[in-house]
């Protein structure tokens, strides 16, 4: 719905553009639950902004709590504070969880050597390091949460969320977009 980059590029305070952006995540949040919730699966969503009429407050043992529990646990409104990416914050719950992975959909079937909505000639790897993508420059995540994942060693697939069933096949894992992983 929203992207801070795009309301700081045209002028809004970063910090104003980040909090809206945020406050976004939280709606797609909630609407994330209501399909899942509507398809019987049991979810929570956790904010890092208080609403606490629409989310619980974002508390790391609760949200390990919940996922012992078989919930789904949707994270929004990124870290709570500005300047920190989505990716960043998806790392750093992650981590903060002891998640076994994290799943980066996007509107592109992996990470490519360079972009191939303009070069038709374009290479997508299956798997790299993540050193590969920090000394690459590969513009897949920030260099934080890439960072991040390869401190704590958690695995990131990068797929894309709108081929039909994808979202299931990562899950599942099934071999699909592009790993990112610690050295070979």
């Amino acid at each position: 719905m929203w992207r801070s980059l795009k309301g700081s590029a045209a002028g809004m305070d970063r910090a104003t553009a980040d909090y809206v952006g945020m406050l976004a995540t939280v709606m797609n949040a909630i609407t994330l639950q209501d399909g899942l919730e509507r398809a019987g699966i049991p979810t929570r969503v956790q904010s890092a902004i208080s609403m606490q009429e629409v989310a619980e407050p974002y508390i790391r043992r609760k949200a390990i709590r919940h996922l012992e529990k078989g919930r789904v646990v949707i994270f929004g409104a990124g870290c709570g504070n500005p300047f920190f990416t989505t990716d960043t914050t998806a790392a750093l719950r992650a981590a903060e969880i002891g998640a076994d992975v994290v799943f980066k959909a996007t509107k592109v079937d992996g990470v490519y050597d360079k972009d191939p909505a303009k070069h038709s000639d374009a290479v997508r790897y299956e798997s790299l390091t993540f050193l590969d993508v920090l000394s690459g420059e590969l513009e897949v995540m920030d260099g934080t949460a890439i960072s991040l994942c390869k401190d704590n060693s958690i695995p990131i697939v990068v797929f894309n969320l709108f081929g039909k069933g994808n979202i299931g096949r990562a899950v599942s894992g099934e071999a699909i977009g592009t790993s990112i992983v610690p050295a070979r």
